[in-house]
């Protein structure tokens, strides 16, 4: 007699996986945690494919490409026509571009801003491709992740902010952490991105109240780790400059200032890598413990 063996099931909607899970039999389901990785993996892949049209999610429609690039609608159809954009999905009469084609673009629009050809830009883009390294020359890096400031503020009425918080409480608070700056009949969000994300996961029936104090927990713990950061550059430029003593050469100095703006972006980059690994393998323990409960409570598939 064959082995019991694991559910092949194929990657799909997430009900899909779930329906292939209630099929497995009892005994596979208690005495195989592959049943439960297998799913994980695939209820996140599916996660991922799931599609979603709104700005945030990595699909956005020309108008959101555009303004989150910076530049115009007209600039991204001249740019895909000359080949310097791939062509997005279609979606019926919809075209939708993903986050490659929003890094690309803002590729593009800092190379075209530094004086660069189109022709110019298609072969450094080539180069780009193919693995060269032009972020020395051309700052790639900038245009990736953006300025030093990471977050530019938006100023609206204060009516539409109201409406855009939907929370009076929630407003009041936000507002008290200056998350919202009220002058007169406008308001001024300092973080649009932290509201964005805000409403986004109280879309999923979190409240408002909850994603604030979350917040006001974060903040002292991002601070932290942040002074770790900038001391330990703080440090490097403490053995180079030192109080009541000459000044370095001046290339010594810009070589230094060169030195703490890199750390800003590494420490980013590493931070956000490090912190992304660890929320993933914290939410795929989680999603395994809620998949074990929810085979344990399923009937048995055998029993019929």
């Amino acid at each position: 007699m064959a082995p019991d063996r694991p559910p092949r099931t194929e990657t799909g909607t997430i009900a899909g996986i779930l329906a292939n899970l209630r099929r497995a039999p009892k005994r596979v389901r208690r005495q195989s945690r592959e049943v439960i990785e297998n799913a994980v993996s695939q209820l996140f892949d599916a996660a991922v494919r799931q599609p979603h049209g709104a700005p945030g999610f990595g699909e956005y429609r020309i108008d959101d490409l555009a303004r989150l690039a910076g530049t115009t609608t007209r600039n991204v159809r001249v740019y895909r026509d000359r080949g310097l954009l791939p062509p997005p999905l279609r979606v019926g009469r919809i075209a939708l571009y993903n986050d490659t084609h929003l890094t690309r673009l803002r590729l593009i629009t800092s190379m075209l801003d530094r004086g660069y050809n189109i022709a110019h830009v298609r072969e450094m883009l080539s180069a780009w491709e193919e693995g060269k390294n032009l972020g020395d020359v051309l700052g790639l890096e900038t245009a990736i992740v953006g300025t030093w400031t990471t977050e530019k503020s938006e100023t609206m009425p204060l009516t539409a902010a109201q409406r855009l918080i939907n929370d009076d409480k929630a407003f009041d608070r936000l507002e008290r952490l200056q998350v919202i700056r009220i002058d007169g009949d406008q308001a001024t969000l300092t973080r649009p991105k932290l509201i964005e994300a805000f409403n986004e996961i109280r879309g999923y029936g979190v409240s408002m109240d909850k994603l604030i104090d979350l917040h006001e927990q974060i903040v002292p713990l991002i601070d932290q780790i942040s002074e770790l950061l900038v001391r330990a550059g703080a440090e490097h430029v403490a053995h180079r400059i030192k109080p009541r003593e000459a000044l370095p050469a001046d290339t010594e100095i810009a070589q230094l200032i060169t030195m703490l703006v890199r750390l800003r972006t590494q420490a980013v980059a590493s931070v956000t890598a490090t912190l992304a690994s660890s929320i993933e393998s914290t939410i795929e323990s989680l999603v395994s413990s809620i998949l074990a409960d929810y085979l344990e409570g399923a009937p048995d598939a055998d029993a019929g």
